[in-house]
């Protein structure tokens, strides 16, 4: 689908950085800029790979995806981007089983957490932000789990959620990583190891 991270990684998320709108959600930003270029009537190939770029005798380009498609243009902008959203699982002997049973790599629709227990993995901007948006009334409690006390996103998702931490909003565990779950038909337990225990 198009979109990119915005539609892939967090389509309900709110983000604060589009010129002339204070606050939206990533996913009605998409909804927009779909509706602005519909007069001009974008083609779309999804789901595709592009495998090879060549020059044609006539000064154009072909381009050749994976499943055999082919386009011709006189322009090609590349936009890499993060490539495949494949998500890093973590070594956790039987995750995938809780797969889509209480075990998920991307957050699509905050609701669906609505007063639940949530473990967030991770130290990163997504995690933090996510750890923020559900502790603003939508998860009954949020254990956020990071394997060193330093964070990789913005410093100031970082404050907010030592903030939360202090004010008893968010469980934070450092130096710490989820090593194993458990349930019967779907996720129940979660193990969280502290480096040197």
């Amino acid at each position: 689908q198009a979109g990119g991270q915005l539609t892939e990684i967090y389509p309900k998320k709110p983000i604060y950085d589009i010129p002339g709108f204070p606050e939206g959600l990533a996913g009605e930003l998409i909804d927009h800029l779909l509706k602005q270029a519909a007069p001009f009537k974008p083609g779309f190939t999804l789901g595709e790979r592009c495998e090879s770029i060549e020059k044609t005798d006539d000064n154009k380009f072909l381009v050749k995806t994976h499943l055999g498609t082919q386009h011709i243009a006189p322009i090609v902008a590349i936009a890499g981007g993060l490539g495949c959203f494949e998500p890093r699982k973590p070594p956790i002997e039987n995750i995938t089983h809780y797969e889509d049973k209480g075990i998920a790599y991307i957050i699509k629709d905050p609701i669906v957490y609505s007063n639940k227990e949530v473990v967030i993995s991770g130290g990163g901007d997504s995690a933090l932000d996510w750890a923020i948006f559900l502790s603003n009334g939508v998860a009954r409690s949020i254990t956020m789990v990071h394997r060193s006390k330093s964070f990789r996103g913005h410093p100031d998702s970082v404050q907010k959620v030592m903030d939360l931490a202090s004010s008893g909003r968010i469980n934070l565990i450092t130096d710490a990583e989820v090593t194993g779950v458990g349930g019967k038909s779907k996720l129940e337990t979660v193990t969280i190891t502290q480096t040197g225990r």
